[in-house]
């Protein structure tokens, strides 16, 4: 497969990502500048973490307008693989690719550290190969976290199975006390109705190196190329 990483002007998990994708898993990967209008026939396109465009207006506002966006919008339209993680969970909610939104933090701070989260979907390809049982260790770093939407889309997400992960303690206990920024129902991920665009705000790319004394983002890496290779 050939993956594309999209880098807008404040990414920061760019290169995490190329590298995962690169040095760890040996695929196929490409930086995709966010003027270019050329996807490089992607089989596969990230949306990075960071700060695109310095979260003016709201996190992925200006960045969901940037010239790439419009090829990105339809190749994700047309059925094409799309993740957005942390900002590109923002970006994919401001362009309508995904329902809700993401808010402010309940407490109002960045939060940067260590989470756990719980798969939920049964059919999502990042989620697909997971042991519902099992809680995965995933860093979060974000400031906007905090998902929301109205009754309707969280019964259409449930009804859908368009619900990625939730955020648990390290026993897979979905608590209160787990739910870091106070989303809606603990949701940390979600995907749309035709499962070929995924967002979350934890980042699995700095959880897949031995050097970093977390591998578990690697489940979900594996996941995703487990089910795609099958397609």
């Amino acid at each position: 497969m050939k993956f594309g990483v999209v880098i807008f002007p404040g990414s920061n998990c760019d290169h995490d990502l190329l590298y995962v994708l690169k040095k760890i898993l040996k695929q196929d990967v490409v930086a995709l500048w966010h003027k270019d209008k050329n996807l490089q026939k992607c089989d596969f396109i990230f949306l990075p973490g960071g700060f695109s465009y310095g979260d003016y207006l709201r996190s992925g506002a200006i960045a969901r307008f940037s010239p790439i966006m419009e090829k990105v919008i339809d190749y994700a339209n047309k059925g094409g693989y799309l993740m957005g993680i942390c900002n590109g969970f923002q970006i994919l909610c401001e362009a309508k690719l995904l329902p809700g939104a993401l808010l402010h933090n309940n407490n109002q701070k960045f939060i940067c550290k260590n989470v756990f989260i719980k798969p939920v979907s049964k059919k999502a390809a990042p989620v697909k190969h997971l042991d519902p049982k099992i809680a995965l260790k995933i860093p979060v770093a974000h400031a906007e976290g905090r998902y929301y939407a109205d009754k309707k889309t969280i019964k259409q997400l449930y009804d859908n199975d368009q619900i990625l992960f939730k955020y648990c303690d390290a026993a897979g206990n979905i608590t209160e006390e787990s739910n870091i920024n106070g989303s809606i129902d603990n949701i940390a991920g979600i995907c749309n109705t035709n499962r070929n665009v995924f967002g979350m705000m934890p980042h699995p790319e700095r959880a897949c190196d031995t050097e970093l004394a977390n591998t578990d983002g690697m489940f979900i890496m594996d996941s995703l190329l487990r089910t795609l290779s099958k397609k």
